[in-house]
């Protein structure tokens, strides 16, 4: 099973920029297909974005679709999320996920987490 830690939330203003990474360990990265995914106060998590184990296909929600970019480096076990033009309803914990058995990129069944990194969009 790969282990997760997630790097880069902190706080931004609406219209700024953040960068997440995800660090993972063990060998068979790429045979993963990794997702990025969040949680706000009082909300259920949501996906946000994956991206498939050779990085050829991505997919991204409805609400970040245009400012978020999802980018692996198989080289180096790591996923990132660019986010551009943040809004204040991005502001929520997010947390980088691995699945080694599904097809193709979903938004469930998950089965490797991080511990979430803090993302507040404020002004």
């Amino acid at each position: 099973q790969v282990q997760l830690v997630e790097s880069g939330g902190g706080l931004a203003q609406p219209g700024g920029s953040l960068r997440l990474s995800c660090a993972a360990s063990g060998r068979t990265f790429s045979n993963y297909i990794m997702g990025w995914f969040r949680q706000a106060p009082g909300k259920e998590r949501e996906f946000v974005s994956g991206i498939h184990r050779s990085g050829g296909s991505t997919r991204y929600s409805d609400s970040v679709q245009g400012r978020f970019t999802i980018s692996r480096d198989n080289a180096k076990n790591m996923v990132y999320l660019q986010m551009n033009n943040l809004k204040l309803e991005d502001t929520a914990v997010y947390y980088c996920a691995a699945d080694r058995t599904g097809a193709n990129i979903r938004s469930d069944g998950y089965q490797s987490w991080g511990q979430g990194t803090q993302v507040t969009v404020s002004s």
